[in-house]
C-alpha cells in the first residue's frame, strides 16, 4: 500500500526536524540520522520538504505517494502561507525586541 502524500506534506512540515516523515516512509535508518541532527541543521528538513511539494519522494520501496496531483496546489499554498507567517511573526518579534531594549536604555 502506498503512503500517503497529505501525510507525509504535514509531517515534513510540522516535524519534519525530527525526522518523522522519514519514520512513516519506511527510511528509518535516515530518519534517526535526521532526529539526531535536528533535520540536519533545519537544512535537510527544508530539502526534504521542498521534495515532498515537488512530488519527488518515494516511500522506502520506491513507490510514489498517494494523492499528490489531487492535494499539490493545496498544500504548496498553504505551505506558502505558513512560510509569510513566520516571516511576520519573526519581523514582529524583532520590533517588539528591539523596542524594548531602546527603552531600557
Amino acid at each position: 500500500m502506498n503512503k500517503s502524500y497529505l501525510v507525509t506534506w504535514a509531517l515534513a512540515q510540522f516535524l519534519g526536524t525530527l525526522g518523522i516523515d522519514r519514520f512513516y516512509l519506511g527510511k528509518i535508518g535516515t530518519g534517526i540520522l535526521k532526529l539526531i541532527t535536528a533535520g540536519g541543521f533545519g537544512i535537510w528538513a527544508l530539502i526534504d520538504l521542498i521534495l515532498v511539494l515537488t512530488g519527488n519522494t518515494t516511500d522506502k520501496e520506491g513507490r510514489p505517494l498517494d494523492g499528490f496531483e489531487e492535494h499539490k496546489k493545496v498544500t504548496r499554498i498553504v505551505t506558502i502561507v505558513l512560510i509569510v507567517l513566520g516571516m511576520i511573526s519573526g519581523g514582529c518579534s524583532a520590533a517588539i525586541t528591539a523596542g524594548n531594549v531602546t527603552e531600557m536604555m
